[in-house]
């Protein structure tokens, strides 16, 4: 695991796949998404504050995949969108990705990942709820990557967890393995709107400067 430092109080987790956040509110810890299920011993080593929450922006495993782990050792809060819960504690099965064909050799040279346990959801948000980290965290509903995708906006400091609906990998662009596209498309587009600084990404390179710019030229080049 890498850790970057991308602002005093948050530091990116990347992972050989994927990656997750840590937000510090003094000695206060928000730790969005978890990776695969094998990294919980790599996150606890990021570590240097009290656990308070775990925010996971979809079920998919490299995102939610060592979240029981911490959530049972540290007693942090898990929060998740209402339409991911049931799929994270294991109680439904999430739809499979949609592939475009650009995607499909993607799609099968990815490493097996472990399955991700299931996990407890203690608060089901919806869009527009606000977390108390970062001086009040704003879910944002992206549906399209999955049904209940979320985003987290932060005016105060003007930072913006895309989860997958957007990904920065050699350029800023549509995150892929969309279960609706269109949706997607539409999610992509709400972000853009957004008063970001800086923006961070499930897969791929934060944007520190320019990131408002970055979205939108994504955004029209997906349509």
């Amino acid at each position: 695991m890498e850790i970057i430092e991308v602002r005093p109080e948050l530091r990116m987790l990347r992972f050989p796949v994927g990656a997750a956040y840590l937000w510090r509110d003094g000695d206060e810890l928000t730790l969005i998404d978890t990776g695969a299920a094998d990294r919980a011993a790599d996150i606890e080593g990021a570590l240097d504050g009290e656990l308070r929450r775990i925010v996971l922006t979809h079920w998919h495993q490299d995102h939610t995949g060592s979240a029981a782990e911490l959530a049972g050792r540290h007693g942090a809060e898990v929060v998740a969108h209402r339409r991911e819960a049931p799929v994270i504690r294991g109680e439904a099965v999430g739809a499979p990705p949609v592939l475009e064909p650009f995607e499909v050799p993607i799609w099968e040279a990815l490493p097996p990942l472990p399955p991700a346990p299931p996990c407890r959801v203690d608060r089901e948000v919806e869009d527009g709820e606000v977390l108390a980290f970062g001086g009040g965290a704003v879910v944002v509903a992206v549906p399209g990557h999955t049904d209940g995708s979320i985003a987290l906006h932060l005016p105060g400091p003007r930072v913006l967890f895309t989860g997958d609906a957007v990904a920065n990998v050699g350029r800023t662009m549509l995150g892929v393995f969309n279960t609706d596209r269109l949706r997607a498309v539409e999610s992509l587009h709400r972000l853009a709107g957004l008063a970001a600084d800086t923006v961070v990404f499930g897969h791929g390179d934060p944007i520190l400067r320019g990131a408002a710019t970055a979205l939108r030229e994504a955004a029209a080049e997906a349509g």
